[in-house]
């Protein structure tokens, strides 16, 4: 099965740089007017399923991409919720009182859902749910969270690792699983 993996499109200003969550954020006017450039990039592939996050940065990325395809939402592919620390830079967290030492105390650190249940969520999606269909090529409209998680799993690299690879805005990862 070939995925077709798309970070959504640039937030508005004040959510850059942040750790979103579950936010519901929309597009900024540059990521609407990207996502709409990224669709006439997709219209040679033939997907047999959208899935898409429900959260609205993701779903207006799929809007503009204008695929007439019906797309199923789910909250399975959400960013990891960083619960209170959600909306707040880097720096802004470390303000709070908490200290980076390592990336993996760090992320063990921020309150909100445990890494571990984000971690088996995605792979549940991609490894359990995907896989009882039977797909050629399937559309994922995301988070970069969510696809880092997951090339991390087909790559063998450890959370630290996948989690910095960059994955800008509107960006289209391609794997096979």
């Amino acid at each position: 099965m070939k995925l077709v993996l798309i970070r959504h499109s640039e937030v508005i200003e004040k959510y850059q740089g942040k750790y979103n969550g579950h936010i519901d954020i929309p597009l900024s006017k540059q990521g609407l007017e990207d996502a709409k450039a990224l669709g006439n990039k997709l219209s040679s592939y033939n997907f047999d399923a959208i899935y898409c996050s429900d959260l609205k940065r993701c779903r207006q990325t799929l809007e503009q991409l204008n695929i007439p395809q019906k797309a199923t939402f789910t909250n399975k592919l959400r960013e990891k919720s960083w619960g209170r620390h959600e909306g707040l830079s880097f720096n802004e967290i470390e303000a709070s009182g908490i200290t980076y030492t390592t990336f993996h105390e760090w992320i063990e650190q921020l309150d909100g859902e445990e890494v571990s249940h984000f971690t088996q969520r995605v792979e549940e999606f991609f490894f359990e749910d995907l896989q009882k269909e039977s797909l050629n090529t399937v559309l994922i409209i995301t988070h970069s969270g969510v696809i880092k998680t997951l090339l991390g799993r087909t790559k063998n690299l450890d959370l630290e690792e996948s989690f910095s690879i960059v994955l800008p805005y509107s960006s289209v990862t391609e794997i096979l699983l």
